[in-house]
């Protein structure tokens, strides 16, 4: 038996993602129990040979990886190679890892470890929710066993990085979002709007990928591209919100500021599919399912992504 928390993270990495998944990686209070892949910043095949690389490069090819959805629930979405790379990392062309993803699908891993962890699980998602929405039209009951669910999704006043309204994690399945969120009676929040008002300063970051250590090598390499395109597009700042969602899993005494709301999700809109639409005054009458992430402590995050780095 083990104190450690349960950690189940789904994710599609991406270049962000890997970040997160470093940060998981090197805290000693979880156990993760494992990783389920579904495509969005890349398609399947790129984001589950990503999360497999990672693994190895770190020296956890204990967390077993599970493949799930290769595509949104219903329509066609864009993924972000053009940030991420074709690759999803990079395209710098490192040997694939040796090991092999788990024959289990991604969405039934997620009920096996559900029941395993039964009250104690915390459930990640730094992707898109086709997953986590497929294993709930399998077992509506998955939220009963959740102890803490948190999503990195969404523009909270809809000021969006991939529509003028939509993040690029709801909006590549918004009906995957819809589905997942209803569910939960009860979820964390980390969204795009956080990300911004938790930049990280590009000389800072350049000076943490210059350690001497085998994750600080891999991930300046991977990095590069999105990190140049970055500074290119978005100013003096990386951003990176998957860490920032990372941060406020593995540290939630970290937030400094919270807000809870009864949200929704845009399905139909011509200019705003995918919106995540907060009810900041609670005209509707829906219950505060969301409890919304607005500030973290800098000084810790920043500590926290050093540390999975081994950057001091």
């Amino acid at each position: 038996m083990t104190d450690k928390i349960p950690l189940l993270i789904d994710t599609d990495p991406g270049v962000d993602d890997a970040l997160a998944l470093l940060m998981a990686f090197n805290d000693a209070r979880h156990e993760i129990v494992g990783l389920t892949i579904a495509a969005g910043n890349v398609g399947l095949q790129y984001t589950v040979r990503n999360a497999l690389k990672l693994c190895e490069v770190a020296g956890r090819e204990d967390i077993p990886v599970f493949a799930g959805a290769p595509a949104p629930l219903l329509h066609p979405s864009p993924d972000a190679g053009y940030v991420h790379g074709q690759d999803g990392f990079g395209d710098v062309g490192f040997a694939p890892a040796v090991r092999q993803a788990e024959d289990e699908h991604a969405a039934l891993a997620i009920l096996r470890l559900s029941h395993q962890h039964a009250g104690k699980l915390v459930l990640v998602a730094l992707g898109p929710l086709t997953n986590i929405a497929l294993a709930l039209k399998l077992d509506p009951t998955l939220p009963q066993r959740v102890a803490r669910f948190v999503v990195m999704g969404g523009a909270v006043t809809c000021h969006g990085n991939i529509t003028p309204a939509a993040e690029f994690n709801l909006y590549f399945d918004p009906e995957a979002a819809h589905i997942t969120l209803q569910a939960f009676g009860r979820y964390d929040l980390a969204d795009w709007e956080a990300t911004i008002a938790h930049g990280l300063p590009h000389h800072e970051v350049d000076a943490w990928l210059a350690a001497d250590s085998e994750r600080a090598r891999f991930y300046a390499r991977i990095s590069e591209k999105t990190r140049l395109w970055s500074a290119d597009r978005r100013g003096d700042h990386w951003f990176a919100a998957d860490a920032l969602a990372m941060a406020f899993v593995l540290a939630p005494e970290g937030a400094l500021e919270l807000a809870e709301r009864p949200l929704a999700i845009e399905l139909q809109g011509t200019h705003a599919r995918g919106a995540l639409v907060v009810d900041w005054r609670r005209e509707g009458g829906g219950p505060d399912q969301a409890n919304i992430l607005l500030r973290y402590d800098q000084a810790r995050f920043q500590d926290l992504i050093r540390a999975a780095l081994a950057a001091g």
